[in-house]
C-alpha cells in the first residue's frame, strides 16, 4: 500500500460524460493509489445514460456517479488535489477555481461522446470510442514512476498523454 494516495480531479463543462468515465476508469484500474474524481463548471446534474451503460458493460463501477460543480472541490474542506486533467476543450478554457496544493494540470481533451449524432449504436460506438481513449491515457498515467520522476518532466509527461491518439487540440493549460 502506497504511503500516499493522489487526488485526481477530472474536468469536464457538464460532467456528464468523459469526466465521469475517465473518474470510473480511474477509480478501477487505480484502485489503492489513486482517488478518483470528476467535476464540472456547469454541471447537467444527471450523469448520460449512455456513460453508464458504457461503464458498466466493460465491468466499471457506477455507483455513487453524479453530475456535480467543480466549487466542491474548490471549498476549504475539499481533499487537496494532486492531479487536475481537463478532458473537454471548453473546460480547458474556462477559468478554473483555485486549487488547494498547486496540483499538477494538463489537458487530456477528446470528442464528446454526448454529441455524437446518428443512430443508437453509432451513439454508443461514440462513448466506446471516448472509454478507450481515456483508458489508454490513464493505463499511460498509472504507470508513471511518480515517486522517482522530477515535476519538470511530470508536467512534460502528462501533456504527452494529452497530445495521445484521440486528443481534440493539445493547446490549453487545464485548471
Amino acid at each position: 500500500m502506497p504511503d500516499h494516495i493522489y487526488n485526481v480531479l477530472f474536468l469536464c463543462t457538464g460532467n456528464s460524460a468523459r469526466s465521469i468515465l475517465a473518474e470510473s476508469i480511474l477509480r478501477k484500474d487505480g484502485a489503492g493509489r489513486y482517488q478518483a474524481l470528476s467535476a464540472g463548471s456547469t454541471p447537467k446534474g444527471a450523469v448520460h445514460p449512455l456513460a453508464l451503460r458504457t461503464l458498466e458493460s466493460m465491468d466499471y463501477p457506477v455507483d455513487g456517479m453524479r453530475s456535480k460543480s467543480w466549487l466542491e472541490f474548490a471549498a476549504p474542506n475539499a481533499p487537496v488535489m494532486d492531479f487536475v486533467f481537463t478532458v473537454c476543450d471548453n473546460a480547458a478554457g474556462e477559468a478554473c477555481p483555485i486549487w488547494p496544493g498547486q496540483p499538477m494540470t494538463a489537458h487530456w481533451g477528446i470528442e464528446d461522446p454526448a454529441a455524437a449524432e446518428g443512430t443508437d449504436l453509432e451513439k454508443q460506438a461514440a462513448f466506446v470510442t471516448a472509454f478507450r481513449y481515456l483508458k489508454n491515457r490513464i493505463d499511460t498515467f498509472v504507470n508513471l514512476p511518480l515517486r522517482s520522476i522530477d515535476k519538470l518532466s511530470l508536467g512534460t509527461k502528462l501533456r504527452e498523454i494529452g497530445r495521445s491518439e484521440g486528443a481534440t487540440r493539445s493547446t490549453p493549460k487545464a485548471g
